[in-house]
């Protein structure tokens, strides 16, 4: 087994990518997302997938369900399988966040420039996840 380590802070310097799959195991994924200004991730539901966020840079709103909530650097919000939910950039710069899909939700090293590619790639089905 190779240690595979990123930097927190130094990853998403690298690329400003709307969604970028960093690593992709049996039972989980981590992706880092990086929404530009007055953008949103879109209203979704994982229907078989948790979802844990990760906050790094920028100032954002989360709205789960029917609740919403500010989130900025060092705050984590856990979104369990079949909740619907969306995080919107409110602030000046981007908003960056690391997020953990428990099992994986997209395909293994899948880059995505915007969220128009990502809506794309999902909408044509080639941002499948791994079979398990």
């Amino acid at each position: 087994m190779t240690i595979r380590l990123w930097s927190r802070e130094g990853e998403p310097e690298q690329s400003a990518d709307f969604r970028r799959v960093l690593w992709t195991g049996e039972h989980s994924q981590l992706v880092v997302m990086t929404i530009p200004v007055g953008g949103e991730i879109g209203e979704e539901t994982h229907w078989e997938s948790d979802q844990i966020l990760s906050f790094v840079a920028g100032a954002g709103k989360a709205v789960i369900e029917d609740e919403e909530q500010f989130v900025a650097p060092g705050d984590i919000v856990a979104v369990p399988a079949g909740t619907r939910h969306n995080f919107v950039n409110v602030g000046p710069n981007p908003l960056v966040l690391y997020t953990i899909y428990g099992p994986p939700e997209h395909a293994d090293g899948a880059v995505h420039h915007t969220k128009e590619d990502a809506d794309t790639a999902e909408e044509s089905g080639e941002d499948e996840p791994p079979q398990q």
